[in-house]
């Protein structure tokens, strides 16, 4: 036997750890998007100020590479993570929402599939989740463009579903209507109410 594999960390803390803004900013990312704890997100910045740092490199001239160059891009542009012919000098400005967007966990929640980031979340930890058929259960895991219309339930579940904004917009605009006609109703048997009431007086 050899020795154990030591496990390293994925992620770096951030520097200003007590910084009120970054605090405040980095929980607001945490609660759009449903994460567990703040080491999810401090992974995916620590992967971008990994990509940052190597797209540095190559544009400095120190080491040039064409096929790291081309294998960066085609992993992002696979992903969705950035559109499908990036610059390195653009890559440059990759935010945390860029990554976040493509977890399974927020596909799951744009594709109508859950009601908020926490039912997408866990819906895919209690195993009701598959991609192509083939179920998975990790919420952070990232989604190609070629997978994510593969993307559905595993075993039958029943969940009411948000309405469309339309629905909601039609169905607005039916309550106007029938309170516009109700109050036209009310208003036309006042006025026969009041003709019988002189009808009777006279």
């Amino acid at each position: 036997m050899g020795a154990p594999r030591r496990n390293r960390k994925k992620y770096e803390k951030p520097k200003d750890i007590w910084n009120l803004q970054r605090i405040n900013s980095d929980n607001s990312l945490k609660d759009e998007f449903g994460l567990k704890n703040m080491k999810e997100l401090w992974k995916v910045q620590s992967e971008i100020s990994n990509l940052r740092a190597n797209i540095r490199t190559l544009l400095s001239g120190v080491y040039t590479n064409p096929i790291v160059e081309q294998n960066i891009i085609n992993r992002l542009v696979k992903y969705g993570i950035s559109s499908e012919s990036p610059t390195l000098d653009s890559l440059l400005d990759l935010k945390e929402n860029a990554i976040l967007e493509r977890r399974l966990q927020s596909v799951v929640f744009r594709h109508g599939l859950a009601r908020t980031m926490k039912q997408a979340r866990q819906l895919i930890t209690h195993g009701f989740i598959a991609i192509n058929g083939k179920k998975v259960n990790r919420p952070g895991m990232l989604v190609s463009k070629e997978d994510e219309p593969g993307i559905g339930y595993y075993k039958p579940i029943k969940i009411e579903l948000n309405k469309p904004e339309h629905a909601e917009e039609s169905a607005a605009s039916d309550s106007e209507a029938n309170g516009a006609e109700a109050a036209a109703t009310q208003e036309a048997t006042t006025e026969q109410q009041a003709v019988a009431q002189e009808a009777q007086s006279s």
